[in-house]
């Protein structure tokens, strides 16, 4: 019985191995348009399209309404064509949303978790714009009308140091407590030099330094305060606490005083 020879492809003919060639190519490209025109048509399909969004998470300065109106148009493609990424960023750019997790839920539905901005003061630009302070130290763009009843202190100083400036503000609370006065207002300056207002109209200039420097100055001065006052019988107005061995106060009706 005769069987057929088969040559190695280095011994085959030339046109042959052209033939063999141009077979295979034609194969591959058949291939690759056949996969791109799946793509093109689960790309293009309506049955992918993206027809409802699941909102989970903090909620509680926006309704899911308000959310999907505002984020939903910025959406583009379907279900398989939708970069998560910028589904992410049109969600982050709805109001008082610091964060947003978006996945696909086949077949046509986008989960969406969502993280709020805790207000934490409002911040006083360079620019005469108002902004917020999140609980994070981080400055965010939104409605100040929103929190005009929250009783926020008000931060303002270079926007590079907002972090900065919560932290002080988290440190110098408590430690004004003994005073019976809360921080109203509390300013950096560009030279790093620390001012404070509190609720009952006296200011504090606790100068530069550290944090740690600032805060000791200020612990000096809630300790030895009181005995000022009491001698004085009169409430604190101002204090400069910039001096190094010492502070100058003025007691509200009384001139000026150095204490050492």
């Amino acid at each position: 019985m005769l069987r057929a020879a088969t040559l190695p492809l280095d011994e085959q003919p030339m046109d042959v191995r052209l033939m063999n060639g141009v077979a295979s190519g034609v194969f591959v490209l058949a291939g690759a348009a056949l996969l791109a025109a799946g793509v093109m048509w689960l790309v293009r399909a309506p049955q992918f399209t993206i027809r409802g969004v699941e909102i989970d998470g903090d909620m509680g300065r926006n309704s899911v309404n308000t959310i999907r109106a505002n984020a939903m148009p910025r959406l583009r493609g379907n279900f398989f064509s939708l970069d998560l990424q910028q589904g992410r960023d049109a969600f982050e750019a709805v109001p008082w949303v610091r964060s947003a997790v978006v996945r696909r839920v086949w077949p046509d539905r986008l989960a969406v978790r969502l993280e709020e901005h805790r207000a934490a003061a409002v911040w006083q630009g360079e620019d005469g714009n108002d902004r917020l302070v999140n609980s994070f130290g981080e400055i965010f763009d939104a409605n100040v009308g929103d929190v005009e009843d929250e009783g926020l202190p008000v931060f303002s100083g270079p926007d590079a140091e907002a972090a900065g400036v919560l932290a002080m503000f988290r440190r110098l609370g408590p430690l004004l407590a003994p005073l019976d006065a809360a921080v109203e207002e509390l300013h950096l300056s560009h030279r790093g030099s620390w001012s404070v207002e509190l609720d009952n109209g006296a200011t504090l200039e606790l100068g530069r330094g550290s944090e740690d420097e600032v805060i000791e100055r200020a612990a000096r001065f809630v300790r030895t305060l009181p005995e000022v006052t009491a001698r004085w019988r009169a409430p604190l107005e101002y204090a400069d606490l910039r001096h190094t061995d010492g502070y100058a106060v003025r007691l509200r009706g009384v001139t000026t005083k150095t204490i050492n």
